[in-house]
């Protein structure tokens, strides 16, 4: 087959003996199912070959996080197509088929996620993805049907097929010839961010992005780092500045960041005033270690300057999505300005 989903564990027993079956059953004719093993030291392997003999196991020694993780697992995976897969989804009939589908149609499109729904709640987006990703000027993302915190009611208002900026590494379907080209994930990263990053970077050069609604998932979220837990607000601060430092064309980049500092301040307050100084604390430490990472990130802005090719990328949202949700009180996707987002790309030839 010419299709590979790959799944990503690591100490994830209880999700695979939720979902892993239903996955199997739903997607065994139309690809490949692969556990990919992240060092887990529970059961999970075992568990996967007792059970479901039929998916394929890469076992790997030790824990590399979702960039390094994803990077090594598709490394031994031939395929055409990779799909992304976190074990605590739930597909749905025909999943697999209709991505793959919305991407033969579009030659040009490098990737492709479908509507993100929330697994407890399905009558709701789901945080991460949902209908599909954009990032404001400051590097914060945001999706249609959530921003922010807050999630919408799916009510087809977004069963509109697209290009986005980014698509939810939660589901997502990748050319592996794209994938390859700009060097899998940066797996410095670690977790969190890093498919905003992968596809900022493809964007770069030319691909497109896509979300189609004709597929639904339903995700849980937070399966292997919790939503509240503060090392998941240190990884989303600190990757949020990397990925921004990276891929901003800006001459006045060194004041964006100060920017970012600035509003990211006002989140350590929020979290404060909420009772949460644990995640205040990780915002802090979030800068420490992006600072010191700062010339290793300037160097690498300087060499993928050099391979841009697409000067429009559809989905920057020229304002601050932070200001038009905490000051103004807009609340969804649809309050948005469309005028703010930049114009379609050129079609890649």
């Amino acid at each position: 087959m010419d299709t590979a989903v790959v799944i990503l564990n690591w100490n994830g027993q209880h999700w695979l003996e939720r979902f892993l079956p239903g996955v199997w059953e739903m997607t065994k004719n139309d690809a490949r199912v692969i556990l990919a093993d992240n060092g887990s030291t529970d059961d999970s392997v075992a568990w996967v070959r007792a059970e479901l003999p039929g998916v394929e196991v890469i076992a790997m020694p030790e824990n590399l996080g979702f960039a390094g993780g994803y990077n090594a697992a598709l490394a031994q995976v031939d395929a055409t197509y990779y799909v992304l897969l976190n074990s605590d989804v739930e597909v749905t009939p025909g999943w697999v088929k209709l991505l793959r589908g919305h991407l033969e149609e579009r030659p040009n499109m490098a990737a492709c996620q479908p509507k993100m729904l929330a697994q407890a709640a399905k009558e709701r987006f789901e945080h991460a993805g949902a209908a599909g990703g954009f990032i404001d000027r400051n590097g914060y993302p945001f999706c249609r049907g959530r921003i922010f915190e807050l999630t919408e009611e799916d009510l087809g208002q977004y069963d509109n097929d697209r290009d986005v900026f980014w698509a939810t590494g939660a589901c997502l379907m990748i050319r592996a010839e794209a994938f390859n080209a700009v060097g899998g994930f940066d797996s410095a990263l670690f977790a969190h961010m890093e498919e905003i990053d992968l596809c900022w970077r493809l964007r770069r050069i030319g691909w497109r992005i896509g979300y189609t609604g004709d597929v639904a998932v339903y995700h849980v979220g937070g399966g292997a780092l919790g939503y509240d837990n503060p090392r998941k607000t240190y990884l989303n601060f600190r990757n949020s500045l990397a990925v921004l430092t990276k891929n901003l064309r800006s001459r006045w980049i060194y004041a964006r960041i100060f920017h970012r500092f600035t509003l990211d301040f006002f989140a350590g307050i929020k979290f404060l005033l909420e009772g949460h100084s644990e995640h205040t604390w990780e915002v802090g430490r979030a800068h420490r270690h992006f600072l010191r990472w700062l010339p290793r990130l300037i160097r690498e802005r300087k060499r993928l300057a050099l391979l841009d090719v697409n000067t429009d990328l559809t989905g920057m949202y020229h304002r601050s999505i932070a200001y038009d949700r905490y000051i103004l009180g807009w609340r969804k996707f649809s309050d948005l300005d469309p005028k703010h987002f930049d114009q379609p790309p050129r079609r890649r030839r």
